[in-house]
């Protein structure tokens, strides 16, 4: 693969959190250039609407955290497409919690897919693509960096994709294979939409207030497509994200200076007894609660 100009075509990508949001967009969008897709995800009648617009890509339910289930829809889809290039860990959720008095169920379920689902696609589909010109994307966020009140399962959880990608690279380079973490910051999808749907995270400063705009989803896509085929280290979205990462420890600060301003003590108190759903809805859980 020439990597001045590199091409998509015929390159064969598995992309998890498939049915809906960024990893249906992106399947879309890879299969456009050329590229060949398998598809991951939990909600069947989107995987096949996803499919049937990717010129019939595999498709295969699957829960990223059940390690067995991972494990066999890797290997099929790897039967499937006759090898992989790129693996993209995209599967992920989220819900408002507060630390103190909040539902333990949301740390537990956004650990569950956000971390230990990443690490076992990162172990299923690694040795795959251990190689040169192999590729493993993992799905991280500005909240890596930037540590939100009632955020804070789905800050840590990401800090911690963050982490599993920066060992990973290393790891990987004896064999040739490149890594890349991508960070976005809110954008506008289905899961911001659910994420900012409750009264508390109605009232906080991203997403809600309006202080800082929820992002486009388009640039976000075309931001993966080109990391993709340059085989990036990272990737950003909106592209002051670049500068937020960079910043981070200043961002943060500035978050608590002003969280008196923001009415935080209420916002908490309105969390607590709110009953929130995850983002995307989990086998076996149903409701947080």
């Amino acid at each position: 693969m020439n990597r001045d100009h590199p091409s998509l075509e015929g390159q064969r990508v598995l992309i998890t959190g498939a049915a809906r949001g960024i990893g249906a967009l992106l399947a879309r969008r890879l299969h456009e250039r050329g590229a060949r897709v398998a598809l991951l995800g939990l909600e069947p009648e989107h995987l096949a609407e996803v499919s049937a617009a990717c010129a019939n890509a595999p498709w295969y339910e699957c829960d990223v955290t059940d390690r067995m289930q991972v494990d066999a829809a890797v290997a099929e889809a790897v039967g499937e497409l006759g090898g992989l290039d790129v693996a993209v860990a995209n599967a992920g959720i989220g819900a408002q919690m507060p630390l103190i008095g909040g539902n333990p169920g949301v740390f537990d379920a956004t650990m569950a897919v956000n971390v230990t689902g990443t690490y076992n696609l990162i172990r299923a589909a690694g040795p795959h693509v251990s190689r040169p010109g192999g590729y493993v994307l993992l799905t991280a966020s500005l909240a890596a960096a930037v540590h939100l009140p009632l955020m804070a399962p789905y800050c840590a959880s990401k800090a911690a994709v963050q982490a599993l990608g920066n060992a990973l690279r290393i790891e990987l380079s004896p064999s040739g294979a490149r890594v890349g973490i991508a960070y976005y910051a809110e954008l506008d999808t289905e899961m911001t939409s659910r994420g900012f749907s409750t009264k508390a995270a109605s009232r906080m400063p991203i997403g809600g207030r309006g202080r800082l705009p929820v992002a486009p989803v388009g640039p976000a896509i075309d931001a993966l497509e080109q990391g993709i085929r340059k085989r990036s280290r990272r990737i950003v979205s909106p592209r002051w994200v670049a500068v937020a990462l960079a910043l981070g420890a200043v961002v943060r600060r500035g978050l608590e200076r002003g969280a008196g301003h923001l009415g935080l003590a209420e916002t908490l108190e309105i969390a607590r007894s709110e009953d929130v759903e995850l983002t995307t809805v989990q086998p076996g859980r149903g409701r947080t609660s």
